[in-house]
């Protein structure tokens, strides 16, 4: 007997995994809020120098606004003052003519900087002054955070498949939520660097962690359905997170209000049930009953474990004793080193492109909190297909066919000039929606591949390889001062290898999860006939599964 037997009997897909989507989709919200929380809470505002220093006769009180700018702040050639210069006295003479500026001293800012608080009440930039030469700071607030992510994610991967996905999504939360709360209350630079580093370690495991939890419980036919159903909450905050930072317009206040929803995730974490895999793969056999009890009867399927004693269950999953297994049992046997390999240059290249097109296209020339929400809404169409897709045509060629025509997509907006504003436009937002399908595929082609005494490991190195593409992405974008279309040569070029590359992984379309390593070594152990398949979504008796298994 297998364990997709079991899960039919109780339920597969019912009102218990329903509800488990629900309390696992609360602390999902915050995900996006705070992989994208940079957009807002590090903006740079319009700025200039405190000039407050030069009215020492107090005659700029005649004066209007723009009158002071100009006697106190140099031009560009744009007409716009400077924002980091001003000149060492005041120039009155330039108020009869402006454009007599050229050869006079300027300085530094000396006493500080005035912002445009129009639109943000206050920034990091505007908290710390990171503008001009500290300019740089502020933008490594975001690849510190992702920093920690990288970290973060193979250190709950791996505890997560030591302890038990239920107490490391806790441990999750609770980091998740104190490292977010004390960035907010920061004194200091450092310190917010500090708390925003642990902030993504603790974020990641959310990530990470809740969507194994999800396909673990989900029976073969529903799998994709649970996987872009609880991924949809993704684009659906994104839409939402621009709308929070309009009416939330102070940084501070900002991060508390996308950290909130994990305090309702922590009072609701008591009714997520553990992964009744990886407590029979570990041995916990009683806690595995105790939780398909309770699958059973949420799915008004009570009879299916009437006489179902918790010692059978060790039948199901066969566990190898006391055994902790680590990362480096991802090395240790071929199968799973290749696995390891290909879903790694998978994970990277996924990640590499979709932050690559993120950066790059265009903001329609709207303001940042439409073009946010655009980015969001484009998102759900492509999660829809890519349902059809992975139902349909099954993982590996949807995960293939989404990284190559994202880098289609790139190749063309690299041939069509930017001018043709339209068409530009159009090709780049389809790239984008079909890397962030490749995205969801990703997500549930992995926790499919690995094993369940391996599953989480497999994702933590996956997501902290992944990590590493996102903190290069933005760094290519250096390369156009070498040659203009490099970046987007190397974002097209990474999306075409990766997308070859997985066409090497095995089909797990309508096959059941491995539980064991020797599942994943012998891959032909894992597939069931479509008359079992059939057996299964009819919700035979366990004992005729048992006795009907075929394995191919």
């Amino acid at each position: 007997m297998k364990f997709e037997n079991l899960l039919a009997e109780v339920g597969g897909f019912g009102r218990f995994q329903i509800a488990l989507i629900l309390l696992l989709v609360i602390p999902r919200v915050t995900l996006p809020f705070h992989f994208l929380l940079n957009n807002f809470i590090a903006v740079i505002p319009s700025h200039h120098c405190d000039i407050s220093s030069l009215d020492t006769d107090g005659v700029f009180e005649n004066l209007t606004q723009e009158q002071r700018l100009t006697v106190s702040i140099p031009q560009h050639e744009d007409g716009t003052f400077a924002s980091c210069h001003m000149f060492t006295e005041p120039q009155f003479h330039l108020l009869e003519n402006s454009s007599d500026a050229t050869e006079l001293p300027v300085v530094q800012c000396q006493d500080g900087w005035e912002y445009d608080h129009s639109t943000f009440e206050s920034t990091l930039a505007t908290e710390w002054n990171l503008v001009c030469d500290k300019k740089g700071m502020n933008k490594a607030t975001a690849t510190i955070f992702f920093s920690g992510v990288m970290v973060g994610a193979p250190v709950l991967g791996s505890l997560s498949d030591r302890f038990g996905r239920k107490r490391m999504l806790m441990v999750s939360y609770l980091s998740a939520a104190f490292f977010a709360v004390a960035s907010a209350f920061s004194t200091s630079f450092v310190m917010f660097a500090v708390m925003r580093f642990f902030t993504g370690m603790g974020i990641t495991g959310i990530s990470i962690i809740t969507i194994v939890l999800c396909v673990e419980w989900s029976d073969i036919k529903h799998r994709t359905m649970a996987a872009v159903m609880i991924s949809l909450d993704w684009s659906i905050s994104t839409m939402i997170l621009p709308g929070i930072a309009y009416f939330v317009n102070d940084w501070r206040l900002l991060v508390v209000t996308a950290t909130s929803p994990l305090a309702l995730a922590i009072i609701c974490w008591r009714w997520i049930p553990e992964s009744a895999r990886w407590s029979i793969a570990n041995g916990r056999l009683a806690e595995a009953h105790h939780y398909l009890a309770r699958c059973a009867s949420a799915n008004h399927r009570e009879k299916s474990l009437k006489d179902f004693k918790p010692q059978t269950l060790a039948t199901v999953i066969v566990a190898e004793g006391d055994r902790k297994y680590t990362y480096l049992d991802l090395l240790k046997t071929p199968m799973l080193r290749r696995l390891a390999v290909l879903t790694g240059f998978t994970w990277f290249g996924v990640a590499f492109t979709y932050y690559g097109i993120s950066l790059n296209v265009a903001g329609f020339g709207l303001n940042i909190y439409l073009t946010q929400f655009i980015y969001g809404t484009i998102e759900i169409p492509a999660k829809l297909l890519i349902y059809l897709s992975l139902d349909k045509v099954g993982r590996r060629y949807s995960q293939v066919g989404t990284l190559l025509m994202t880098g289609v997509c790139i190749a063309i907006t690299i041939l069509i000039p930017k001018d043709n504003w339209l068409p530009h436009t159009v090709v780049a937002v389809m790239g984008k929606g079909f890397s962030e399908a490749s995205f969801t595929t990703v997500f549930l082609y992995t926790t499919e591949l690995y094993p369940t005494v391996l599953r989480q490991n497999g994702m933590g190195f996956c997501s902290c390889v992944a990590r590493v593409g996102v903190s290069v992405a933005p760094l290519i974008s250096l390369l156009e001062e070498t040659w203009t279309p490099l970046p987007q040569v190397l974002f097209c070029s990474v999306a075409i290898i990766a997308g070859l590359l997985a066409l090497l992984l095995p089909e797990t379309h309508n096959v059941r999860l491995p539980e064991t390593i020797e599942d994943v070594e012998h891959t032909r152990k894992r597939s069931i006939c479509l008359e079992d398949l059939r057996g299964l979504q009819q919700g035979t008796s366990l004992d005729s599964n048992a006795k009907n298994m075929t394995v191919i």
